[in-house]
């Protein structure tokens, strides 16, 4: 059975029908951390720039609203979302370099090599050198293992979570623009009985970046 399955690894390396599909779902999945981490960004210096603002109710009542007291934890929170999303971008990155390598027709050759290396061994009724094989488990790791699982998460991905993602990533975007304009009603209106009003709805904006970006992060981890 071992110097079959030997046989077997070593014709399937040179299929490139796999690592194509997996390399494709992989690549996918390295746009959606991107562009997450760069809406996290953004949704970041936009939140800086409202901290710097302020309501001012009028001269004679002197009310005035803070929007950093509002949005500290918020930014706290899109920090740590938007090392996440580095992280999730980088581990995406290492999974097509390996599968990159993985689909070379070098490792193809060498797994080859090693398959028949270590089935001759069997045989002949023995088994095989322990470092033999480490080596032909690597290279299985890399050349079969790493595609499956990516078109496993895929696989997961589209069938749970890709209406989660579309749903949380826009609603993010959506409440960094809602964000952005703040700034500009702000100067617009300075009457002392906005400023609740303003409060109101710079809680609700937080709430719901507070919501979408678990969510989303629930989604990559």
């Amino acid at each position: 059975l071992c110097p079959l399955l030997a046989f077997l690894f070593a014709a399937l390396a040179w299929l490139q029908a796999l690592a194509r599909l997996a390399e494709g779902h992989g690549l996918a999945g390295f746009k959606r951390a991107i562009a997450s981490f760069a809406t996290a960004r953004a949704l970041n210096a936009v939140i800086s720039v409202v901290q710097g603002t302020e309501v001012t109710g009028g001269v004679v009542v002197g009310v005035k609203l803070a929007p950093g007291q509002v949005l500290d934890p918020v930014n706290d929170l899109i920090e740590q979302f938007s090392s996440l999303m580095l992280a999730a971008s980088i581990a995406f990155g290492a999974q097509l370099m390996l599968m990159q390598i993985g689909a070379s027709w070098l490792t193809s050759a060498a797994l080859t090599v090693l398959a028949l290396a270590w089935a001759w061994p069997w045989l002949r009724g023995r088994a095989p050198p322990r470092l033999l094989s480490r080596a032909l488990f690597a290279l299985l790791l890399v050349r079969f293992v790493v595609p499956v699982a990516a078109l496993g998460s895929e696989a997961a991905y589209q069938a749970f979570m890709a209406d989660d993602y579309r749903l949380h990533q826009q609603g993010i975007e959506r409440a960094a623009d809602a964000l952005a304009a703040l700034p500009e009603e702000v100067e617009s209106s300075t009457r002392w009985w906005d400023v609740p009003a303003r409060i109101a709805e710079l809680r609700e904006a937080a709430e719901r970046i507070v919501d979408h970006t678990i969510r989303l992060a629930v989604v990559f981890l």
